[in-house]
């Protein structure tokens, strides 16, 4: 699906992350990897996590610095060319502010969540149209959770987050539809991710979606990045400004 495609997959962390299912993935489908990591301090980590990934190259980038993304941005264009697909694996809140009641969340804590979880794909869409970084049919793929349309305790003000990007997500495929670009999001049954850690009684909503969804079990990253490479891809042309879920069907039950 992928073969000599050029993806940028912003925001990998360790081989257990979504992003990382995506990038093997889109790598098994032939495409050419690129990647975005924060912090310098994890440079050596991540070069070793993506070797396996023949070709691959990283980047630092703080996408909370819009100067940084523009500069990456540039940077990128100016040595590879046109990208074909940006996949969003971005998203972060403080911990003080996933515990207890959503009523308590503070401002500090409702806007980093939303600038890092949400807004920074805005950010990405934007400067990636202003210096013509993708190619016309190009992809932008970004991750959400059920948690953004129904109360998940531990979740708050991620699912606030989660909401907006989704917001976002129609109306960048919105804006983007005339220059060929696609904007879709995956929403993915719980993982354990490292960022999962972060929802108390995590291994509780396992459990629930397990024995609730229709297909009994619980989703991997690998299936998940098999969405993303299908998002990223010629064969969903004409899918723009949908979540699409990849949960097991856990989503369509009421009970």
């Amino acid at each position: 699906m992928l073969k000599k495609k050029k993806v940028l997959i912003m925001g990998i962390r360790n081989k257990w992350s979504i992003a990382y299912g995506a990038a093997k993935s889109a790598y098994e489908q032939g495409a050419k990897l690129y990647f975005t990591y924060m912090g310098e301090e994890n440079k050596e980590k991540i070069e070793e996590l993506i070797s396996e990934f023949k070709g691959a190259k990283a980047f630092e980038c703080d996408v909370s610095d819009e100067q940084k993304v523009e500069s990456l941005f540039s940077t990128l264009k100016a040595k590879y060319d046109k990208f074909d697909a940006i996949v969003h694996c971005i998203a972060h809140a403080n911990t003080q502010d996933l515990r207890g009641e959503f009523l308590y969340t503070s401002k500090e804590g409702f806007l980093h969540a939303n600038e890092v979880s949400a807004y920074s794909l805005v950010l990405i869409a934007r400067k990636a149209k202003e210096i013509e970084l993708l190619k016309e049919g190009g992809s932008i793929v970004c991750l959400t959770y059920h948690g953004s349309t129904k109360v998940f305790p531990g979740y708050n003000v991620m699912g606030v987050a989660k909401a907006a990007l989704e917001a976002s997500v129609r109306y960048l495929a919105s804006n983007l539809g005339e220059d060929g670009i696609r904007v879709n999001a995956v929403s993915a049954g719980p993982i354990k991710t490292l960022s999962a850690k972060g929802i108390q009684n995590f291994s509780s909503i396992l459990n629930v979606v397990e024995n609730n969804a229709p297909l009994k079990r619980n989703v991997t990253t690998t299936e998940v990045g098999n969405v993303i490479s299908f998002l990223c891809s010629p064969l969903s042309s004409s899918i723009t400004g949908q979540v699409v879920y990849a949960d097991n069907g856990y989503s369509i039950m009421g009970i």
